[in-house]
């Protein structure tokens, strides 16, 4: 029961920071925006690995995975995602990223002997590239060229983010979660400062309306620190196949909050195209949790 309130805990977090994101942004410029929130999150956590005593890599490999990562993960990954919903809904650009599990089959047979292409995560894939087209082609239709751009920093940040995680889990894997995280957002929030502030100008002078203070916090804390703290507690207490069943409920909720909270309209070749990237996704995410599962299944009956 507990493993299953956290399950849903999760899906309402990491669907509602679309919205926080969309709220944030009537007020404060993407870049540094993005840059703030992963501040506060990256004190938080480095604060609790200072508290629980867990040692910083000290190889230079370890360093430089960490700032690759950081740099496609959160720099690039989270910089396109909030300039993007400037120009976009926040149901359509979590339906968007929902892609990542795709394109990480595709560099993850590349990088990682044991996850070679099958024909059905093949399958998985071509069902979500056609959806995202079916999407792309609405929004060239009917919301003009800047939503379509939007689509396509949205379809890049996803790309961005599978690949960090393809690196780290094939260099990485020994580096403890929290010290990964900290570490990704530090050269990320470095190099989102760096572009930001001299586009954007003194976050100082920014209009801190109520909304957007709250936004902020939401993100860095809720949206970050405790959703990171709840999802590694989650992947030790349930099968794998339930957790990761998450990322396919993250944008059902990110569209309903969209319609409920902003009035945004969702066209039927959105949700048309939204469900056949839902489809291939759910046919990629259940495949390889089942493959997981069995997996599992087999060394402890090993040992």
């Amino acid at each position: 029961m507990k493993a299953r309130l956290v399950w849903l805990v999760l899906c309402v977090i990491w669907g509602s920071t679309w919205l926080f994101i969309k709220l944030g942004l009537e007020a404060l410029p993407p870049l540094t925006f993005a840059a703030i929130r992963f501040v506060i999150s990256c004190a938080i956590i480095f604060l609790i690995i200072r508290i629980r005593g867990i040692k910083l890599p000290r190889a230079r490999a370890d360093w430089i995975l960490l700032a690759v990562t950081g740099i496609l993960s959160f720099a690039l990954n989270y910089g396109l995602v909030f300039w993007a919903e400037q120009y976009i809904s926040s149901g359509l650009a979590a339906l968007l990223q929902a892609t990542l599990p795709a394109f990480g089959l595709v560099f993850a047979h590349f990088h990682l002997p044991a996850e070679r292409l099958s024909w059905g995560k093949i399958g998985g894939v071509i069902l979500g590239v056609c959806g995202v087209a079916v999407v792309f082609s609405n929004q060239l239709a009917v919301e003009g060229t800047m939503a379509l751009a939007g689509c396509v920093a949205m379809i890049l940040s996803a790309m961005f983010a599978a690949y960090s995680n393809v690196l780290v889990k094939a260099y990485g894997k020994n580096m403890n979660p929290a010290v990964l995280a900290a570490g990704q957002m530090l050269f990320g929030l470095l190099l989102l400062l760096v572009v930001g502030i001299p586009l954007e100008g003194n976050p100082l002078r920014f209009h801190w309306t109520p909304i957007a203070i709250v936004s902020l916090l939401y993100l860095a804390v809720v949206g970050t620190v405790i959703a990171f703290m709840l999802y590694y507690w989650l992947v030790l207490n349930m099968d794998v196949t339930k957790s990761m069943l998450i990322s396919l409920v993250t944008p059902v909720v990110a569209v309903l909050l969209g319609m409920i909270v902003l009035d945004e309209q969702i066209g039927w070749r959105t949700l048309f195209g939204g469900a056949m990237i839902m489809m291939g996704i759910a046919l990629i995410v259940v495949r390889k949790a089942r493959k997981q599962d069995q997996t599992l299944t087999t060394s402890v009956a090993a040992d």
